[in-house]
């Protein structure tokens, strides 16, 4: 064999050995890259998995960074004060993005884009409120979210109203309520709410706390107060409430009927001494109607107010 056959097999060799390197080096990297593949996935797969005692830390962290609440085993419905309410009867911490909230979607139209924020009255737990949402939500056609008022028993519920009423102490509902809304409107959007009985008291309380945070800590006028809180349009049904603040755009359903708004809120459809104490709202269309008693559900949301219900703009132009 001549030298330069020798030294073509000697760089044939010398090939050889380099391809089978460089074949063993990018198996190795497939591998290690389908290892981290797979520990990516598996790492997904668990933070989204729902969280329950036994999770981790990391996938509790991630359920919490989301704003998901989940009450103690047992827990009583207090728990719940103040937390916001959506599909399935999910509980979320205040402050949740209202976009990234599973609301309740009327049932023939899951589509929905329109929210509304609802607040419920005493007696009622999540549960009762998650059906109340799901009523509201096929009437109005829009997305329903609540914000719950707790129920702790008729006693302390009424101490509770008696409270709100006088504007004294601390209520959860309304501090997320309040917040929710002027969080909404520093942000330029507009918001609509529904109160009932005393969802409704809650959400006039909430509305004067957002006026007097507008004017203290924004520095508004009381005529630019008033404009900003044009973009709120708000509907009662039987509120315990009496007075609501200038500027949001009110209807309010008032059952002559009913106890509760005709003695604890802005009145009947009848004339009293008492309505000079009442103001509910500037521009407010309020719609009186009569039916049953309050032994028959006068006062009942789904079977007798939301029957009465008229689409916001229809109502604003007096078309009940």
């Amino acid at each position: 064999m001549s030298l330069i056959d020798r030294t073509r097999n000697l760089f044939q060799k010398v090939g050889t050995g380099a391809q089978n390197t460089a074949a063993k080096v990018q198996t190795g990297a497939t591998q290690a890259a389908n290892t981290v593949k797979t520990t990516a996935q598996a790492v997904g797969q668990k933070v989204n998995t729902v969280v329950d005692g036994f999770e981790s830390k990391a996938a509790t962290a991630a359920n919490t960074v989301a704003g998901v609440f989940t009450a103690p085993k047992g827990a009583k419905d207090k728990v719940y004060d103040g937390k916001l309410v959506g599909a399935g009867g999910q509980t979320f911490e205040p402050g949740t993005p209202l976009d990234q909230f599973p609301a309740v979607t009327p049932r023939n139209n899951p589509n929905a884009t329109a929210t509304v924020i609802y607040v419920n009255g005493i007696g009622t737990d999540k549960n009762g409120q998650s059906n109340e949402l799901q009523a509201i939500a096929d009437k109005s056609g829009m997305r329903a979210i609540g914000i719950h008022n707790s129920t702790e028993g008729m006693v302390s519920d009424l101490l509770q109203c008696v409270k709100d009423k006088l504007d004294k102490g601390h209520n959860p509902a309304v501090d997320t309520l309040a917040d929710t809304v002027y969080s909404e409107l520093k942000a330029g959007r507009s918001v609509h709410l529904m109160g009932y009985s005393h969802g409704g008291l809650i959400t006039s309380r909430a509305l004067n706390d957002v006026a007097r945070r507008l004017r203290i800590e924004d520095g508004m006028s009381k005529a630019q107060v008033e404009q900003t809180m044009s973009r709120l349009n708000v509907e009662t049904f039987g509120a315990a409430a009496c007075k609501y603040p200038d500027g949001p755009n009110y209807v309010h359903y008032v059952n002559d009927k009913d106890l509760v708004p005709t003695l604890f809120g802005i009145g009947g459809s009848g004339k009293s001494p008492l309505d000079l104490l009442r103001d509910a709202g500037r521009d407010a269309k309020v719609h009186y109607f009569s039916e049953k008693n309050m032994f028959s559900g006068a006062h009942a949301l789904a079977d007798t107010y939301l029957k009465h219900r008229a689409p916001f703009e229809e109502a604003r132009a007096g078309r009940f």
